[in-house]
């Protein structure tokens, strides 16, 4: 596996967690990477990109609550996530790609390699 993710779990509302996701092979040369979201029933939805030099992309709904970031020394991409919701609950996925975050974000057609995602429940 090129992408596993760890971190998840439950947690009452208002309260944070921190998702890591553990980079290997092909993807340590990644330009883009990210962090994707689906909920029951829902399509996957982007969270936050960040690229080689670090520029992050937020989705709204998470701007001022949720940090993207990446040990390059340690091929690792966090997310860490506070004031949660109830609407947070999802699984969490890492994704990769060689392209530019230009390119691919927005879409998750746009990555090529992915994690199997970790688990966040939130409740309250």
């Amino acid at each position: 596996e090129h992408l596993v993710e760890s971190g998840g779990g439950s947690v009452q509302a208002g309260g944070s967690l921190r998702l890591s996701c553990a980079a290997s092979g092909d993807t340590v040369n990644s330009y883009c990477m990210a962090w994707f979201r689906q909920a029951p029933g829902k399509e996957r939805e982007e969270v936050a990109t960040i690229d080689r030099n670090g520029r992050t992309r937020y989705a709204d709904f998470v701007k001022g609550r949720f940090t993207i970031s990446q040990d390059k020394v340690k091929n690792t991409l966090t997310l860490q996530m506070k004031s949660l919701k109830p609407e947070d609950t999802a699984t969490y996925y890492c994704a990769a790609d060689l392209a530019l975050c230009s390119v691919v974000q927005g879409s998750p057609l746009g990555f090529e390699f992915w994690g199997r995602g970790t688990q966040v429940t939130v409740s309250g």
